[in-house]
Parts: C-alpha cells; structure tokens; sequence
C-alpha cells in the first residue's frame, strides 16, 4: 500500500477533485517552487511572482476537476496557468498604465507647483529687497516698512512716527527710489503686493 506521500499526481488529482484539501496541499508542496521560479523568470518580480503563484493554485483548486496530466505530472498544466496569469497581469498593468497616461493633468498639482514655485520666488526677491532695505537710513526704512510693507496710511504712520505726513511721504519716496536704482526690477512688485501664503 502506498502512503499519500507516494500517490502520483494523477492519483492526488483524483483526490483532490473529489475534495481532498490534504492531497491538493501535497500537490502544491510538489510543485510551488517551480511555479514559483517560473512566475519570477516570466515577470523579474518576486511579489508578482508570489501573487501570481498564488493566483496559480487558486485556479488549480477551483478547476481542480478540469486539469490535464502530461506524462503523469500536473507541472506543465500549472506552468501553462502561470503563464497565463503572468501575462494577464501584464496586461492589466498596461491598460492601467495606458488609462492613467491619457487622464487630463491634474489641475490642482499643477497649480500647487506654480503656488509653491511662486511662494520661492517670493522669498528670494523678498531677501534681496530685505538686503538693499538695510542700507537704507533708518528713517526711510520704518516709513517704507509701514507704509509700503505693512499698509499703514501716511496719516497713521505720521502720527507713529511722530513726524508730518508729508515728511513721511517724502521718506517712502526716497527709499523706493534707492530700492529701484539698487535692485532694479527686482524692486517691483514690492512685498506686500507679492502673492499671500
């Protein structure tokens, strides 16, 4: 008497069709490495080749009645579902990939790109101008600072500085004109009219 270890795959084949979880776990024993190899030899993946062996004996288990010996052994049956699976799963991921390619641009991240892109600009311009800003005398600079930067009025920052409105005018007028001939375009748009955060 042969023990299950023993029975060919014709034999556990038989029995697995006939509900035998035990001789199809043998079976899958027998021949998961070689399904296996050839899944990763098909696809050069190891996590395509496991899904695909998977995929493999899923189909073996659910045709378990259909299946064709070749020469006593179910190998070449399994290694003809992998090759199947295998190529599949190309396909798939080829129409997939097809179908994600001809999706219009997403509108958000390429505003995001240019949002940030701006938001960098921003900065740099805003360093130069900060650099140019401290050579001015300081007097220039408060009245540029609150009145360009900040927005404050000419009559509040008068008021603020304790000085006339038209002295502050004068003051945001000469730093601006400093600003040009030292920075050039750079000067313009001055920061607070860059884009808010």
């Amino acid at each position: 008497m042969t023990t299950i270890m023993q029975r060919s795959d014709g034999q556990l084949w038989a029995d697995a069709a006939g509900g035998d979880e035990a001789a199809f776990g043998l079976l899958f024993d027998r021949h998961v490495k070689a399904v296996y190899n050839h899944c990763f030899r098909l696809s050069a993946s190891w996590s395509t080749a496991e899904d695909a062996t998977q995929a493999v004996f899923l189909t073996a288990w659910r045709r378990r009645s259909d299946i064709r010996l070749v020469d006593g052994s179910a190998l070449p049956w399994l290694l003809t579902v992998a090759t199947n699976v295998v190529r599949d799963e190309r396909r798939s991921t080829r129409r997939w990939l097809a179908a994600v390619l001809r999706l219009p641009p997403d509108r958000d991240a390429a505003d995001l790109a240019d949002h940030v892109a701006g938001r960098v600009d921003d900065e740099r311009r805003m360093r130069e101008v900060l650099r140019a800003a401290r050579r001015l005398p300081r007097a220039e600079r408060e009245a540029l600072a609150l009145c360009v930067w900040s927005s404050v009025s000419y009559a509040d920052a008068a008021q603020l500085l304790g000085i006339t409105e038209a002295s502050v005018r004068a003051r945001v007028s000469r730093a601006r004109a400093r600003l040009t001939r030292s920075l050039g375009d750079a000067a313009a748009p001055l920061p607070h009219e860059t884009q808010e955060a």
